[in-house]
């Protein structure tokens, strides 16, 4: 189903959806949520290529941390599942799914909650389980240089875990929105983080602590 057909779909379900807009390329995406606020995104193949839908998540959770991400994949296997919660995604469903569960599940991460079947979660709590690039930082802090962190770097990450917005975090540090989330995407790509909640979590426990539930983002 393409993106028009999809947007206009939803327009008309009995869930009676705002559909803010549609587009197939990263660009768009960005044009998108920079004139419109939006809750939940749809992000499925792009045109941009293969890999492109899970850097699009990632900028998304960096940029936009109140936005819940619903990830439509082409295959439900283990390797794409597990990238797409590490991505940042809180709902995942097989672009084959039937529409109606489709709206079901945007309506559940409209309310707050994690969308994903039971084989699906079967695939992230093993991929939990497992020793990840996260806690080999934790237990082995001497493997990441002191330098990682520019100083600007670390005055945000230490902003992030007092719980401060972007914007909170723009005012305080004089710089622009725009310019804090840039410097929350470098960070979760220096550190393997994937969202606020892991990066806080890795700034005040570097020590033993095994990747966390934020890993769902919910």
């Amino acid at each position: 189903m393409s993106s028009e057909l999809m947007a206009a779909a939803l327009r008309r379900s009995r869930y009676r959806m705002e559909v803010t807009g549609c587009t197939t390329d990263r660009a768009g995406i960005r044009s998108i949520l920079s004139k419109k606020e939006a809750s939940v995104a749809l992000i499925g193949a792009l045109k941009d290529g293969p890999g492109a839908a899970f850097d699009v998540t990632r900028e998304l959770r960096a940029s936009y941390p109140a936005l819940s991400i619903i990830m439509l994949l082409d295959s439900m296997e283990r390797s794409a599942v597990v990238d797409a919660f590490r991505a940042g995604a809180v709902g995942i469903l097989s672009r084959d799914e039937h529409f109606n569960v489709l709206c079901k599940c945007i309506q559940s991460v409209h309310q707050g909650q994690v969308w994903a079947g039971s084989k699906v979660l079967r695939f992230a709590l093993e991929a939990l389980a497992q020793p990840s690039s996260v806690s080999e930082l934790q237990r082995n802090p001497s493997k990441a240089p002191k330098t990682l962190l520019t100083k600007r770097e670390k005055d945000i990450v230490n902003s992030v875990t007092q719980g401060l917005t972007n914007r909170d975090i723009s005012r305080r540090l004089s710089l622009s929105e725009h310019t804090v989330r840039n410097y929350l995407f470098r960070i979760f790509n220096k550190l393997g983080t994937s969202n606020r909640l892991e990066l806080a979590l890795y700034a005040l426990h570097p020590r033993g602590v095994n990747q966390p539930d934020g890993t769902f983002g919910g």
